[in-house]
């Protein structure tokens, strides 16, 4: 369906001042313009408004049969014909042609230019002539690399543009004959060629391939037709032969075909590549990609067959990025990097548009209302001409290569209008006697003839081998002029004048509420987008122009969908967002009241505002307008009022405004936690302490937890991508702090909050520095142990809890709260907290003068490092801090040599500072291999520091005395006897070798 507007894309109108009746002509680059009549060539500027000038004109061979420019290379190709013959030519350097008569330089493709010539190579055109075997019929430039394809009865052959290098200051432009493509059994009337892609056209076949210069991916070079093109190639030729048995009376039609991507290979077209140029590898091409091939049937409705029914207007039409300016000599074009391609081709009364890069689809139909004669594609529009109108029809080009940059458009953050869109016509132009278009730029050439009986010339048969050429206008005409005629440069207006003119007329479905408004808007954003896709060519001003032009479409894009209640409604919010509007202005702009006086909320609007209070926006709305949200709400989604109350957006709302509403609320359909909640916190913003006990003692403690999960605003909040603690939390902190912690830690298992923003958000809700750890958030750390979160890497979480406890013990520093857990509490209920030892308890009690204040952390820092899954050697390096002149920090350096099984330092150090708990230590930990320490290491040291006498003689004793009865007991009475010192009293030592003697007899 195509729906019909009466806008105004065409601007101003002016006559080209050309001497003689057109043939051919085309247009392209910045500014040129050619006309081709007889054997001439002239050549215009066109560099504006009432600015056609003339600028050169330059004789031919022959007669122009086809002609095309390329601005890659800026360079003239035709195809001339002289005495029944054909020849292709080139046009180079055709800007310094100053008058009819400069000398001109003619050389054959690849010839060679001595350096003595270059001076005059550069003051004066040059016409390279490239020989061919067969008869060229048609030809294509590469839009991106300046390539030349000419079609050939039943081959194409490529023509790679390259430059010859003169000297260091000078290159001319040349070309090498890279590859010969051969086709058989379609005889090409149009081609179109891009960047390795290649459209040919028959009368009503179309068939496009696609170049691939990479080997490991197809077939050699010189590969053979696969078998299936073979068998469906003899199929063709015995159809071929009984299409030449055809009588008068019979006509024989195949029937219509599609076949898209790889089943286009079975068209029966076969394909055969012949490498012939010497370029780089990288330039040539291996292999080919087969892509679509679509057959039409003959219009034989009619009891006459009419010979017009054929396709004409192929053509390739790229989008795509471009990047930095190429170094390539002279070459001023850019670097482009192909990012979607579309190929158009019509029949008389329809034009078809397909996709052809990644897959291949067909994207647009295009019915006309009267039969087209010619047509031609821009990135904005489908011009066509008919007899006596030029019509001009929206793309769908934009849309799709907007989603080949950006697969995810259509998400909440940012949407396109869809491919699948209807298209419509802008405008039917009246123009009498029209005959042929071309388009170059923000220009439209037309050729008329005024003479209504002037009738073109038919099309002959392709057994004819004549040629047209999709991007040229081109008239078939006898070469002898006739009077009426006159070629006309039309220029569209701009893409913004174009938009405002579409928004307008927009306004006039506005009231209705209708699909047409959101349809012509969608034309409007598609247009803008599609300029902005082509920023190379603007002004700077131009493309802000076209940035804001582009804001304010999406704005009216969201408007026309928070009003309508379509299932499509949730664009709203993707529109509004690309359009840079404020919440507060968007409901400035949204229409409360229908046209009976009540209000009604449509769901766009309630799905935009209720994912934009969702997120972290740094905007605050007025009382005036948060009450006005709650209402709404209240209305259209009353359960979602809790969560959006919570919203930092709804920061000044009035408390006893939105008790009112929440008050109203049905709890039994949702959850009634979150209501408390949320009510507790807004009669705590008015100060009603009453009212929030109340709600918060309405529901046990675990229940609160899950209302938290379920609203984590209520505790924390992110404005200008900083967390902010709420007042309920900091309430909390003072009155629950267990609640808090274990609200905190439900987040972090729910996947609500990450690790490190819950470390900051009890840093700020404490008010400490960046280094100064909260008890409350090591708090947090000894239940996230507890309940084992599989997001908190266990070493991490065990280095920040030793890290503390140390920092506290070594700065005599206590908790700035009460710890919520004691170290009783995590070994009894954490798997992570051991034991403490024997030993350590004994060490500790040595010491009358510790701080009580300190045992918790000591404790719990003991227990870990008692613990089996803590890493010791990674808390070596910290314990630095923590002075062994304290029994705690004693009691921590002996326990982590202990758990590094560095036994003997330990015996040294507890003879020394703590010989009490030395038998204890040595009960615990010398068993098993390490036996043997008692006598070779502990009963060593005993003897000696017993010698040396001193005020803790009578601890060494007892200690050598509980030594020995270890010894007696693991010994055998020769190994006892070697270990006795040799100067003891053998009175001391009797008793114990007695036992050992008789352990034998015992046992």
């Amino acid at each position: 369906m195509v729906q019909l507007y009466n806008l105004h894309p065409f601007g101003s109108q002016q006559v080209v001042p050309c001497k003689l009746e057109p043939e051919r002509f085309c247009g392209g680059g910045r500014d040129a313009l050619f006309v081709a009549a007889g054997c001439k060539v002239e050549a215009f500027a066109v560099t504006g408004q009432e600015l056609c000038q003339p600028r050169c004109a330059f004789s031919t061979l022959g007669r122009v049969l086809c002609l095309a420019y390329s601005e890659a290379g800026d360079y003239l190709a035709t195809i001339e014909e002289k005495n029944k013959a054909s020849f292709l030519r080139a046009y180079v350097n055709w800007r310094s042609k100053r008058t009819e008569n400069c000398r001109v330089c003619i050389r054959m493709v690849g010839h060679n230019v001595e350096a003595p010539f270059s001076e005059t190579y550069k003051d004066q055109m040059s016409i390279v002539e490239m020989p061919l075997s067969e008869a060229p019929l048609c030809i294509s430039c590469c839009p991106v690399k300046g390539d030349l394809l000419v079609g050939c009865s039943n081959k194409l052959v490529l023509f790679s543009l390259k430059y010859q290098i003169i000297n260091e200051e000078f290159s001319i432009l040349d070309f090498e004959r890279s590859l010969i493509i051969h086709i058989d059994n379609i005889i090409p009337v149009e081609i179109s060629f891009c960047v390795g892609y290649v459209a040919l056209m028959s009368d009503l076949e179309v068939f496009i391939l696609k170049l691939e210069s990479d080997p490991k991916n197809g077939e050699s070079v010189n590969h053979q037709p696969h078998k299936t093109n073979n068998s469906m190639k003899q199929t063709e030729d015995v159809n071929n032969e009984t299409l030449q048995l055809e009588s008068d009376d019979f006509v024989i039609c195949q029937k219509p075909m599609e076949l898209l991507g790889e089943k286009s290979s079975q068209s029966g077209i076969s394909v055969t590549l012949e490498s012939t140029g010497l370029a780089d590898e990288k330039t040539n091409y291996y292999h080919v990609q087969h892509l679509l091939y679509k057959r039409f049937a003959p219009d034989i409705s009619s009891y006459v067959f009419s010979d017009d029914i054929k396709l004409h207007s192929l053509q390739l039409l790229p989008i795509y990025q471009t990047g930095s300016l190429t170094s390539d000599r002279k070459n001023l074009s850019q670097e482009k990097e192909l990012l979607s391609l579309f190929c158009f081709f019509s029949l008389p009364h329809v034009g078809y548009l397909y996709m052809v890069v990644k897959s291949v689809e067909l994207m647009s139909v295009y019915q006309y209302p009267e039969k087209s004669q010619q047509a031609v594609l821009t990135p904005q529009f489908l011009h066509v001409i008919a007899s006596n109108n030029l019509q001009c029809f929206t793309v769908r080009c934009s849309a799709a290569a907007a989603r080949e940059e950006d697969p995810y458009v259509d998400t909440t953050l940012k949407a396109c209008p869809p491919v699948s869109m209807d298209v419509c016509a802008l405008r039917i132009q009246l123009f009498i006697g029209l005959k042929a278009i071309c388009h170059f730029k923000n220009h439209l050439i037309l050729l008329t003839k005024a003479d209504p009986e002037a009738v073109p010339e038919r099309r002959e048969s392709p057994k004819r081998l004549l040629s047209r050429k999709g991007t040229s206008g081109k008239l078939k005409t006898p070469p002898v002029a006739e009077a009426g005629w006159n070629l006309y440069i039309v220029d569209t207006i701009s893409p913004v004048q174009l938009y405002k003119e579409m928004v307008d007329y927009s306004n006039t479905y506005k009231t209705a509420k209708t699909q047409s408004c959101i349809h012509l808007l969608s034309e409007a954003h598609l247009l803008v987008r599609a300029a902005l896709m082509d920023a190379n060519n603007l002004e700077p001003g131009e493309k802000a122009e076209l940035l804001e032009a582009f804001k304010e479409s999406c704005g009216h894009l969201g408007d026309c969908y928070s009003r309508l209640d379509t299932q499509y409604s949730h664009l709203a919010l993707p529109y509004y967002k690309m359009s840079g509007l404020s919440m507060a202005e968007v409901l400035a702009r949204a229409d409360w009241l229908l046209e009976d006086g009540s209000q009604k909320y449509e769901r766009g609007l309630i799905f935009y505002l209720n994912h934009s209070l969702y997120e972290n926006l740094d905007e605050e709305l007025s009382e005036e307008l948060a009450a006005k949200v709650v209402q709404m709400f209240h209305v259209a989604e009353p359960k979602q009022l809790p969560h959006i109350l919570c919203s930092p957006s709804m920061k000044n709302i009035n408390p006893l405004t939105a008790i009112s509403y929440l008050s109203k609320l049905d709890t039994s359909g949702f959850s009634s936690i979150l209501v408390a909640l949320t009510k507790a916190a807004m009669a705590l913003k008015m100060g009603d302490l009453d009212m929030h006990r109340n709600e918060m003692k309405s529901h046990p403690e675990m229940k609160l937890v899950c209302g938290f999960i379920l609203e984590p605003r209520l505790l924390i909040q992110q404005r200008k991508g900083q967390i902010v603690p709420t007042e309920l939390a900091a309430h909390l902190k003072d009155t629950q702090p267990g609640l808090l912690v274990a609200s905190v830690l439900g987040l972090q298992k729910n996947n609500k909050i990450g690790v490190e923003e819950a470390d900051s958000f009890f840093k700020v809700l404490c008010g400490k520095d960046e280094d100064i750890i909260p008890q409350l958030l090591v708090d947090l750390w000894e239940a996230q142990l507890l309940a084992g979160l599989p997001d908190v890497v266990l070493q991490e979480l065990f280095f920040k809890l030793t890290s503390q406890y140390i920092w506290r013990l070594s700065k005599r520093q206590p908790p700035d709260t009460v710890p919520l857990r004691t170290s009783e509490d995590l070994i009894n209920a954490c798997s992570h907290y051991g034991l403490v030892y024997p030993w350590v308890n004994v060490l500790i009690s040595s010491d009358s003068l510790v701080d009580k204040s300190y045992t918790e952390d000591l404790s719990k820092l003991q227990s870990l490092i008692c613990g089996p899954s803590f890493d010791i050697a990674s808390i070596i390096p910290f314990l630095e801090p923590l002075s062994e002149d304290t029994i705690a920090g004693l009691s921590v350096h002996v326990l982590c040599q202990t758990r590094l099984k560095e036994y003997e330092q330990c015996i040294d150090t507890l003879l020394e500072r703590c010989p009490e708990a030395i038998i204890p230590y040595a009960n615990h930990e010398l068993k098993e291999e390490n036996r043997t320490l008692w006598w070779k290491k502990l009963l060593p040291e005993l003897c000696h520091r017993i010698k040396c006498g001193g005020e803790k003689g009578q601890l060494y004793l007892s200690s050598l005395k509980e030594t020995l009865s270890v010894a007696a007991v693991e010994l055998e009475l020769r190994d006892f006897l070697n270990v006795l010192p040799e100067d003891g009293t053998a009175a001391f030592f009797l008793p114990y070798l007695l036992y050992c003697s008789r352990k034998k007899s015992l046992t």
